[in-house]
């Protein structure tokens, strides 16, 4: 199962969104809290993305929370993470 990852910052609506689908399927994540300024310049030079959140399935940045309920509800979440 890939590993889940949610890079998030503190009061955004879109993360907790991201975060309880996350939980309403009962999908482990691990949860990195980028509202320092320095951590979220890390990242933006990683993916290039500047908001949040971002989730990864193991290396593979996937998106932010519509993506993530968008590859949910095709189905393809599940799949990816059982493969």
């Amino acid at each position: 199962m890939a590993k889940v990852r949610v890079y998030t910052t503190a009061y955004c609506p879109f993360c907790d969104a991201a975060k309880r689908l996350l939980k309403q399927r009962n999908i482990a994540f691990e949860e990195i809290d980028v509202s320092e300024d320095s951590a979220r310049a890390e990242l933006k030079q990683r993916t290039g993305w500047r908001t949040v959140p971002q989730v990864f399935l193991g290396e593979e940045l996937i998106g932010g929370y519509q993506e993530l309920a968008a590859i949910d509800a095709s189905g393809e979440l599940a799949k990816r993470l059982k493969a």
